[in-house]
C-alpha cells in the first residue's frame, strides 16, 4: 500500500490559488488536533523551529503535537497567507486555547514553510507570542 504522505498536493511552484489552498489545508489539519494527521504533511526528516524548540523528523513532530494539545485545550486556529514564491509560503496566524486552570490565551505568530517537490513540508520556522485573554475576548469559536 502506498505511503499516504508520499504526495501532498498542491505542489510547488505555488500560485496564489495553490498557496491559499495549502494554507487552508494546514489550518483544517491543525484544527483537527490529530497529531497523526498533521504529521503526515511533513517529510520524514522535516526540520522545525517552534518558538525555542528545535525538532527533527516526523516522529518528533507527532510527539510535540500530542503534548501541545494535551496542554492547549479547546485549541482553535486561523491562518492567513502572507507571501509565497516557488516552494515557499509565509503565513501569519493566531490561535486561542485555555490551560488546565481555565485561563484563556491568544497566540499570535508567523511561519515560514519550505516544501519538497511532492508537496511535503521539509522546513517550518515559527515565531509565536502568547497573551492572556478572558473567555469573553475570544474571537475564534
Amino acid at each position: 500500500m502506498p505511503d499516504p504522505a508520499a504526495v501532498r498536493p498542491p505542489l510547488p511552484p505555488f500560485t496564489e490559488e495553490s498557496a491559499r489552498a495549502k494554507v487552508q489545508a494546514a489550518e483544517d489539519a491543525w484544527n483537527s488536533r490529530d497529531p497523526e494527521r498533521v504529521a503526515l504533511a511533513y517529510t520524514e526528516n522535516s526540520f522545525w523551529r517552534n518558538r525555542d524548540r528545535f525538532l527533527s523528523g516526523r516522529e518528533e513532530i507527532r510527539e510535540f503535537l500530542a503534548e501541545k494539545w494535551e496542554r492547549e485545550l479547546d485549541y482553535r486556529l486561523r491562518k492567513e497567507l502572507w507571501a509565497y514564491t516557488g516552494n515557499r509560503i509565509s503565513v501569519r496566524f493566531e490561535y486561542e486555547w485555555h490551560d488546565a486552570s481555565g485561563q484563556w490565551w491568544r497566540s499570535h505568530g508567523n511561519e515560514q514553510w519550505e516544501f519538497d517537490g511532492d508537496g511535503l513540508m521539509r522546513r517550518r520556522e515559527a515565531s509565536i507570542n502568547d497573551i492572556p485573554i478572558t473567555a469573553q475576548e475570544r474571537r475564534l469559536t
